[in-house]
């Protein structure tokens, strides 16, 4: 699966998958292990999104307290 592309929303429910599996107990060390490290990548992918909307949104907002209107009335 490749985390780049992967929207926030399926990653969210990914890495909540990830946490139930981990709190399993029948878990082998090995597959916890890589559950573990899926988890940190799919962390960090979600931060990076996160952070990246962030900044869209306040360029909007930045962009938008220079908008100024005009009358179309004569």
């Amino acid at each position: 699966m490749e985390k780049k592309n992967l929207k926030i929303e399926p990653a969210l429910a990914r890495l909540e998958e990830i946490v139930r599996q981990l709190e399993n107990e029948q878990i082998s060390l090995e597959e916890s292990l890589e559950l573990f490290e899926e988890g940190v990548k799919l962390a960090d992918s979600i931060q990076k999104r996160l952070s990246e909307a962030q900044l869209r949104v306040k360029k909007v907002l930045e962009e938008a307290e220079t908008f100024k209107t005009e009358d179309f009335g004569g």
